[in-house]
């Protein structure tokens, strides 16, 4: 795992993107704060950039870095969670310009309405590694070109994506995957919860 880890750095690293395993499927994925490599992911999924994407974190710490406030309700349930779930959150601290200080997102991984999603893969030992090691979100979109199927497994996933990447991770890293998407729940600050995605 250490050698797919450490090439998978180098790639995220350098605003590369890499096809990976996540929790649920796989993932093509880059820095979350990186606006050049947020895009690379739109052009390769063939998807319009008016839709905002996944990402990944490895603790509540990290996500409320990245929020201007963590609603109670988004705390609660990340406190009793069990199962892949992807919280939409208000308020994403965005990238303004190259010299921005702290942590920021990428224009293009935050909805119309300055929210975003994100998920802590607790059950990929792959993801929670690269995360730690990476301390930064990262994208975490299904690994097919917009409009088709998502895959359930590796052998599922086109050459066209598999082509498009700077890196694969190897199949052996994929863990204790569901093969199905996370449930999304967007979260309000006064407490509201509508399911998106069951």
């Amino acid at each position: 795992m250490k050698t797919n880890l450490d090439a998978a750095l180098k790639v995220l690293r350098e605003g590369g993107i890499i096809l990976y395993p996540t929790d649920t499927v796989w993932g093509i994925g880059c820095d979350a704060s990186n606006e050049e490599a947020v895009r690379k992911v739109f052009a390769l999924k063939q998807r319009s950039d008016s839709k905002s994407l996944v990402l990944l974190a490895e603790s509540a710490d990290m996500i409320a870095d990245h929020i201007e406030e963590m609603p109670e309700m988004a705390a609660q349930l990340l406190e009793v969670n069990d199962a892949p779930m992807t919280i939409i959150y208000p308020g994403a601290i965005v990238r303004k310009s190259a010299q921005q200080k702290g942590p920021c997102l990428a224009a293009s991984c935050v909805a119309e309405d300055g929210s975003v999603g994100m998920r802590i893969p607790g059950s990929s030992e792959f993801c929670m590694k690269l995360l730690a090691a990476f301390r930064k979100p990262i994208v975490s979109t299904s690994a097919n070109i917009s409009g088709e199927a998502t895959p359930a497994g590796f052998a599922d996933i086109s050459d066209a994506v598999k082509e498009g990447v700077d890196y694969i991770v190897e199949p052996h890293c994929q863990g204790r995957a569901t093969g199905r998407s996370s449930q999304i729940i967007k979260v309000d600050l006064d407490g509201g919860i509508k399911i998106i995605r069951g």
